[in-house]
């Protein structure tokens, strides 16, 4: 790879043994994906729960950490995904004192690094939304995702130790979707029926997804009838990710791109019928007579979802776990406005900072002996089959109604 003087120096270790293995981790990657030089970038999103760190990664991170002050902290902003629990809710949910003791280590491991600790999936919505053309290193897949296609910025996904170095380096390898030639569209799918619900987006997102198949697929969707809003290009965004690898979308007459991403004479690979929307629901709608626990989460909710569930459970109350997951950003407001009381009134439980899955979904399913969730993340029920749940797609609506009921269809 090419290298600047900078860089340069930061690989003899004039700059620390921190930036010294970063830019050499940096320059592996780079290698084995064809980066012929590293890019600028001007943030940088750490995905690092603890579920997935484990004690050795932890240990890793208090090491860099306990390196001299100048020599460890991040050169550009730097923040993080959702952790591994809510500690003001950690007691409710059953956690162990030795997940919330890993936490507490990690997180001041990376408060010694410089890192900003956002702790959440929604940044885009939040905190700094990027630009068109801004390069970024992204870890989060619906982050990547919604920055690449709806933002126009640059991205590929970052696995947590990428994402550290880039926060560390300032700029990562120089491949895959920080070149234009690699954001142009691959395949073109007419959608003929539009989503109307977050669900449904997701349901589309989840098809689109298994026709990609491939992280190098560039889906373009023609056929949108309307613009849609950001939570249902966040839902559809998770999902498409979730269910195909895929980091880059355009949706003609709606994302910056597609005019000039998206070949003409691109002939259509599938249509997508309103049809295939109901055979993807269904094959996530199982045959419960029960249900243990309600999840909104994956991503997190805004303010606007947030509502809307408080909207949904007006006149009902909730009679099994409801968990409503959102940021830190977005909690505050949806306390000061009353929305968050009237959710807990109804017997919900407003959650802050953390993702239902990389929140030890496996251990709290066997402390509370969960086994059927349903939940309106299409993201959601494509993860959490590998945890040991049945989990089932369902509408906000069907979602509140089996909260108050205990089943489908209530």
């Amino acid at each position: 790879m090419r290298l600047t003087d900078e860089e340069r120096a930061m690989l003899a270790g004039k700059a620390g043994p921190a930036r010294q293995w970063a830019i050499e981790h940096q320059m592996r990657v780079g290698r084995y994906l064809g980066a012929v030089d590293f890019v600028p970038v001007s943030q940088a999103h750490i995905m690092a729960d603890t579920e997935s760190l484990g004690v050795a990664g932890v240990e890793w991170l208090e090491r860099l950490a306990a390196l001299p002050e100048p020599e460890r902290r991040v050169r550009i902003p730097t923040i993080t995904d959702p952790r591994g629990t809510d500690f003001a809710a950690a007691a409710r949910l059953k956690h162990q004192d030795w997940m919330l003791a890993l936490e507490r280590r990690a997180i001041a491991a990376f408060q010694s690094l410089g890192v900003l600790m956002t702790d959440t999936c929604i940044n885009y919505q939040t905190i700094m939304p990027a630009v068109l053309g801004e390069h970024m290193a992204y870890g989060d897949t619906g982050v990547v995702i919604y920055a690449n296609s709806v933002l126009g910025a640059r991205s590929n996904f970052e696995g947590g130790p990428s994402a550290l170095a880039a926060g560390l380096t300032g700029r990562t390898p120089r491949y895959g979707y920080h070149l234009l030639e690699k954001r142009r569209a691959t395949l073109k799918l007419c959608i003929d029926d539009t989503p109307s619900e977050l669900h449904e987006w997701g349901a589309l997102g989840g098809v689109v997804g298994r026709i990609a198949g491939d992280y190098w697929q560039v889906p373009a969707l023609v056929g949108i009838d309307r613009v849609p809003t950001s939570d249902e290009l966040k839902h559809f965004g998770a999902a498409l990710a979730s269910h195909g690898s895929v980091a880059l979308f355009h949706m003609v007459g709606v994302t910056p791109e597609a005019d000039h991403a998206v070949d003409p004479t691109l002939a259509v690979t599938a249509t997508i019928t309103a049809a295939d929307l109901a055979a993807f629901q269904a094959a996530y709608r199982a045959d419960l007579d029960k249900v243990d626990v309600v999840v909104f989460s994956s991503p997190q909710l805004s303010l606007v979802e947030l509502r809307d569930v408080a909207d949904l459970l007006d006149g009902c109350r909730a009679t099994i776990p409801l968990l409503v997951v959102t940021s830190p950003q977005v909690k505050p407001d949806a306390d000061r406005l009353g929305i968050t009381a009237r959710i807990e009134a109804a017997g919900g439980l407003v959650l802050s900072g953390m993702c239902f899955y990389q929140s030890y979904a496996r251990e709290m399913a066997e402390a509370n002996g969960w086994q059927t969730l349903v939940t309106p993340s299409a993201k959601l029920v494509n993860i959490l089959g590998g945890y040991g749940y049945r989990p089932a797609l369902l509408s906000m609506q069907e979602c509140v109604e089996a909260a108050c009921t205990g089943r489908i269809g209530g």
